[in-house]
């Protein structure tokens, strides 16, 4: 073959990569503004009202600033050094633990067990799915105002079931313990349904002819639930932790309607919210446990989903 010939090919073979190139960087460019016309309104609406606010916050934590005032004093981690430095850091961190752990645990163990008897072939399952997932729906002031009237010690319905069992009312309102537990329970309540409809949807989606199997093998039901069940439902326990503790951790409109106070309650986001607009307006400290609040999610999130998903069977 010339040398000619040779060039020639070359050449054309260039030509051919070019054009190429050009008809990619033109389908490229053409995708890339499709992408911008559907994400940049999502974007720029996170952008606004989500990552904006965010770093506002991290700025007005740093001032010592009075809600309503119009001047502001830098004064560093002051506000940070004096949650930490106060009682009130231990209290509030650790009602915050308590009301994550108990509602967390509730919900999601009781949640299974829910499922477990909705995922039964029975009769009127369809109406009991629906009654069980309606008060996730509901609104916490209205589950709020409701169960304020049940756990009333003078004219709620538990005093009055109580009394006629000869037994005094607790005070529920009143005692910092009772009060923490009360609120536990009617978030518990509240949100079980949510666990027990994602449960059930993980439960019918386990693959039935491994069942049918481990039963022909001679497994009993416990052991099927144990060894085969709760394996292949570990990404919905996974989900569910994570969305939970998220849940949990942000948890103000029970708390705020049951106990205004604040009584054995305050949980870092109720304790932010009493800071900034109760009798002390003082929004720059509440700025600053707001932040403490992000850090603590966000450190939980890293952790579930660097060292639980682990353990997550998928397959």
């Amino acid at each position: 073959m010339s040398e000619t010939t040779m060039e020639r090919r070359k050449a054309a073979s260039a030509q051919q990569q070019q054009g190429g190139r050009r008809r990619f960087s033109g389908r490229t460019r053409r995708d890339f503004f499709i992408f911008l016309a559907f994400a940049l309104p999502n974007l720029v609406l996170i952008a606004v009202f989500t990552y904006r606010p965010l770093f506002a916050n991290l700025q007005y934590s740093f001032l010592d600033w009075t809600l309503g005032s119009k001047t502001a004093r830098n004064i560093g981690f002051e506000n940070y050094v004096t949650f930490f430095g106060s009682d009130d850091a231990g209290r509030v961190l650790g009602t915050t633990a308590v009301f994550t752990v108990f509602t967390v645990g509730l919900s999601m163990v009781l949640g299974l067990l829910i499922a477990l008897a909705l995922n039964a072939k029975v009769s009127g399952t369809t109406f009991a799915r629906s009654a069980v997932f309606a008060p996730y729906v509901l609104s916490g002031v209205g589950v709020g105002l409701v169960w304020m009237f049940i756990f009333d010690p003078g004219y709620g319905v538990l005093a009055w079931f109580l009394r006629g069992l000869g037994v005094a009312s607790p005070q529920w309102f009143n005692d910092p313990q009772l009060a923490l537990t009360m609120v536990i329970i009617v978030y518990v309540w509240k949100n079980l349904g949510y666990c027990a409809v994602v449960y059930l949807a993980g439960l019918q989606s386990l693959p039935s002819d491994i069942m049918e199997a481990a039963a022909l093998d001679g497994a009993g039901a416990a052991r099927r639930f144990t060894s085969i069940s709760l394996p292949l439902l570990s990404p919905t326990t996974f989900f569910l932790l994570i969305t939970t503790i998220l849940s949990s951790l942000q948890a103000f409109d029970l708390i705020r309607i049951m106990t205004p106070l604040g009584n054995g309650t305050s949980t870092l986001i109720y304790e932010a919210y009493l800071q900034a607009f109760g009798a002390y307006n003082r929004a720059g400290y509440s700025a600053a446990i707001s932040v403490v609040l992000f850090v603590i999610l966000l450190v939980v999130t890293v952790i579930q989903i660097r060292f639980v998903e682990k353990k997550v069977h998928y397959a």
